[in-house]
């Protein structure tokens, strides 16, 4: 494969999955009911607003999923796959294949985002544990339904919180078991969604 090649995979790769990054992060605060006059959602939903318009009449948000997102995120996942399987020099697959390598690829980076957003909140819990920076307050308004959960498995440990612990270890069995397995069954070429 040339240097070119490599360029633009690496390009599609960084700025279209910038804004699929984007996009996740408006679903899943939405999902976590996050604060809306946050300037960071703000932001967000500034961004992504102008794909969604034309979606969201046709597809509602259901239990606090708002389906004109998610499927806007399917669809730019698809796009950057077919993008670097061209780069690639790769035939396309079917659709159907197609479609479940995007939600694979979903499920994979809604994982790492939930990881990096919880060990960002463990260390401004150490740094800054009173801070109300719109970033700080929007990662623990992301996390906190997660970990609320956590804790609720958890008997009490005399004021330590082990529900990070559990968090991080259900995302790597998430990853193995499930992620890992579908990349195995569905013939995921790699590469083809970073970090799988």
């Amino acid at each position: 494969m040339s240097d070119i090649n490599n360029a633009g995979i690496f390009l599609v790769q960084t700025l279209v999955g910038f804004f699929l990054l984007i996009l996740l992060l408006r679903l899943l605060l939405q999902w976590a009911r996050a604060d809306f006059y946050n300037p960071i959602v703000q932001a967000l939903v500034k961004i992504t607003q102008p794909f969604i318009v034309i979606l969201q009449p046709l597809l509602p948000t259901i239990a606090h999923i708002n389906l004109a997102v998610l499927s806007l995120a399917i669809a730019v996942q698809l796009l950057i796959m077919v993008a670097v399987l061209l780069l690639y020099s790769y035939a396309l697959p079917s659709l159907f294949q197609l479609l479940a390598w995007s939600l694979v690829g979903l499920l994979s980076q809604t994982m790492d985002i939930y990881f990096f957003a919880i060990l960002v909140t463990i260390i401004l819990s150490w740094l800054a544990p009173n801070s109300f920076h719109p970033g700080a307050l929007l990662l623990r308004q992301l996390t906190e339904p997660v970990l609320a959960k956590a804790r609720s498995m958890l008997p009490a440990f005399g004021g330590l919180d082990f529900s990070p612990i559990l968090i991080f270890i259900a995302i790597n069995l998430v990853d193995m078991l499930i992620i890992q397995k579908l990349v195995t069954i569905l013939a995921m070429p790699a590469g083809i969604v970073p970090g799988l």
